[in-house]
């Protein structure tokens, strides 16, 4: 099915950033796991997980509209020096894509593309209700405790 070239454009813009979600938190998830911070690494590595699940339907979708996947471009990464930084890092790549996917949205709703919207609206729940919303909770969780005995029940 021939897809509008706006929607597969934009939905190249939320793949890379897709991509780049999925690589941050695929190195956070090891980071974690070297520092022994077991509870975290699980976590995280569910995250690259969902992320991957993520592009992939992304990548599924442009392929139906007839449209080239574009896996060579990548939003940056920012890799965390700590476990505070590395969370807001991932925190803050989730708000990108949840504003990329709110976007998306409203053009899909001016081009009537309401099965794309559809997808998208997964993706969306996903980011909002477990993604940053578990994000939210750990940055929370570390004021609330100190950062030594957050750290101390991650492991």
């Amino acid at each position: 099915m021939q897809g509008k070239q706006r929607i597969i454009d934009t939905l190249n813009t939320i793949l890379a950033n897709e991509l780049a979600a999925m690589d941050q938190y695929f190195i956070h998830s090891r980071m974690y796991q070297d520092w022994g911070l077991q509870k975290l690494f699980e976590r995280i590595d569910h995250e690259f997980d969902d992320e991957k699940g993520h592009a992939a339907a992304l990548i599924e979708r442009i392929l139906f509209l007839e449209g080239t996947p574009d896996l060579t471009k990548r939003d940056g990464i920012k890799v965390g020096k700590d476990v505070p930084e590395m969370l807001q890092n991932d925190l803050d790549v989730e708000y990108k894509v949840q504003r990329l996917l709110k976007d998306a949205m409203a053009l899909c709703e001016q081009e009537q593309d309401y099965v794309t919207r559809s997808i998208l609206q997964q993706l969306l729940n996903d980011t909002e209700n477990d993604h940053a919303y578990w994000l939210e909770q750990q940055l929370r969780l570390i004021k609330l405790l100190g950062l030594p005995n957050y750290l101390q029940s991650q492991s």
